[in-house]
């Protein structure tokens, strides 16, 4: 056999095997971990280069990119100003917010012999989870739900413990309808809950949901419909009960397509629109402007550029909504950016 055939075999092999060397670590939401976990697998498949992602909340995420611990953060909530300020000062540069799908925090339940269909507004919400009802069977919600059958039952409260972007986009919707909660408990990835039990991640909401009678808690929609936990349709800014749907979340961000900040960082939550589910929010990776190794970066820019084409393609298996296309066009202009010891990546 001719020695340049046989070499020409082994090319492939060498360029498997090049790729197979390149680690990239990434950690942060919970929320996306569903499809990150399906791209991940997808893009090994394809490439050989492995992506370890550990979903500890967007919390945790946040704070892995700021000490400089991971190649790349991700979070349901946007860093705040400081945050960046803080990455930038001990990292030398800058963050990068790269929006990946959308999806919808979904109020789940556990209500015996109340399957799906309750309707829940802003005011009920609020009252649930600063602790004034208490009551399944409780006046302001039966008015809500007049022809269901609701049981006289405590209302067991369950929210997040850990840092969370699924807590961020719930308490900012929140925030947004309730000068009460706006001004007493407020937005963030952690808040000082008035009321409830704590669960990590959203499997564990999910969990403790689905093991007590009388509980309500909020999760991304997958883990909702993974646990097979009802959830409810929510009143929204027009006034109709929307369910959660990729056309009702969809319609929440065509107003962020439009007036899209410059950095990326948006909310989408109590938007109008009668067709809009009310507490719908981006999911963003987490990356730095600059990296100090050249093969991470461009293994993290080919993946980035992916998962905006062929990633897209799987979101909707996953019950999760694939990005407009104007967005994805403003996250690749975002995504060309990233150089490696300020050169930019081929």
């Amino acid at each position: 056999m001719n020695i340049f055939y046989r070499l020409s075999l082994l090319i492939p092999l060498f360029s498997l095997l090049t790729h197979a060397q390149v680690q990239l670590v990434g950690t942060g939401a919970t929320f996306p971990a569903v499809i990150y976990s399906k791209w991940f697998d997808e893009y090994r498949n394809t490439t050989g280069i492995q992506i370890n992602y550990q979903p500890i909340g967007s919390g945790g995420g946040i704070r892995q990119i700021i000490e400089g611990t991971v190649d790349f953060g991700a979070s349901d909530g946007p860093m705040t100003d400081r945050q960046l300020s803080d990455a930038k000062s001990k990292q030398g540069t800058g963050i990068l917010h790269i929006p990946t799908v959308m999806g919808a925090v979904v109020v789940c339940y556990h209500i015996p012999g109340l399957g799906k269909g309750l309707n829940l507004d802003s005011r009920a919400l609020s009252d649930i989870y600063i602790g004034r009802i208490t009551m399944w069977d409780d006046p302001y919600i039966k008015n809500l739900n007049p022809e269901s059958n609701l049981p006289h039952r405590a209302v067991l409260v369950a929210h997040r413990s850990d840092g969370s972007g699924t807590t961020f986009i719930f308490t900012d919707y929140l925030s947004k309808i309730s000068s009460e909660w706006a001004s007493k408990i407020g937005r963030g990835t952690s808040v000082n809950w008035p009321v409830g039990l704590g669960g990590k991640g959203n499997d564990g909401v999910a969990g403790l949901v689905k093991q007590t009678e009388g509980s309500v808690g909020y999760v991304e929609l997958a883990y909702a419909i993974k646990n097979n936990i009802p959830y409810a349709d929510i009143k929204n800014q027009s006034g109709y009960f929307i369910e959660p749907t990729f056309s009702s979340v969809s319609a929440a961000a065509m107003a962020a397509s439009v007036n899209m900040p410059s950095d990326l960082r948006v909310s989408i939550t109590d938007p109008p629109g009668k067709g809009s589910y009310p507490i719908s929010g981006f999911t963003w990776l987490l990356v730095y402007q600059n990296m100090k190794n050249e093969t991470k970066a461009k293994a993290l820019v080919n993946f980035l550029k992916w998962a905006m084409s062929r990633g897209q393609a799987l979101a909707a298996g996953l019950y999760y909504v694939p990005l407009p296309a104007s967005i994805i066009k403003l996250c690749n202009n975002k995504i060309n950016l990233i150089t490696a010891n300020g050169k930019k990546i081929k």
